[in-house]
């Protein structure tokens, strides 16, 4: 269901991580990879990069509706204010809603997921919206290209859908893109290949969905 496995992999679980090891097939290089669920506390340690928005955590994209007259001169300290306050009111009111990955404690990769009700715009998406039963996945993304292609991306979903199915939710949902492996849920074939079907096609951002 979640694609070929890497050559040797283990991993633990505890109620805040997921311990993840992989060898790489290239070489004989072992990454030590922990994927940990995201709380106030961490959320500073999301992997930044060097165009607006920087980093998912200063994005609020998808929680806010409100149109701002120039979103790229606004300060960091502002952005990440509002992305914390959304996040203490998703953790209280429904729960986890997020992962970062770490390789041997480096950020490198970022998840984000909550029910429609806290990701207003997802009614934007001709696909959408999503389903009212579903939790929808607005950001999975490992922004340095070196890090794709090697499981990471699989290991964050695999960890987002074990929860999911702990929590008794029962279906995941997501706007992937057709032809942009940058979008920041995710290509098409990512999410294909992980056991996803497309619920509702688009001709660019076709809405993705799991039974759970």
């Amino acid at each position: 269901m979640f694609g070929t496995p890497p050559k040797w992999l283990a991993w633990t679980k505890t109620p805040d991580t997921f311990i993840h090891y992989l060898e790489l097939l290239q070489d004989d290089t072992k990454m030590n990879i922990e994927i940990v669920n995201l709380t106030q506390e961490n959320l500073i340690d999301a992997p930044e990069w060097f165009t607006h928005p920087f980093s998912c955590k200063y994005c609020t994209y998808w929680e806010c509706l409100e149109e701002r007259a120039d979103p790229a001169a606004e300060e960091k300290s502002d952005m990440i204010r509002r992305k914390l306050e959304w996040l203490g009111r998703v953790r209280n009111e429904w729960g986890n809603c997020g992962k970062i990955a770490y390789w041997d404690g480096q950020p490198i990769g970022y998840a984000q997921y909550a029910p429609l009700r806290y990701l207003p715009r997802s009614v934007d998406y001709d696909s959408g919206p999503p389903s009212d039963d579903a939790v929808l996945i607005s950001c999975l993304f490992i922004p340095q290209k070196q890090f794709r292609r090697l499981g990471i991306g699989n290991q964050l979903l695999r960890s987002i859908i074990d929860e999911l199915k702990e929590r008794h939710q029962e279906a995941v949902e997501t706007f992937a893109r057709k032809g942009n492996p940058d979008n920041p849920s995710g290509p098409v074939e990512f999410y294909l290949t992980n056991g996803f079907h497309i619920y509702r096609d688009d001709k660019e951002f076709p809405l993705m969905r799991l039974d759970l």
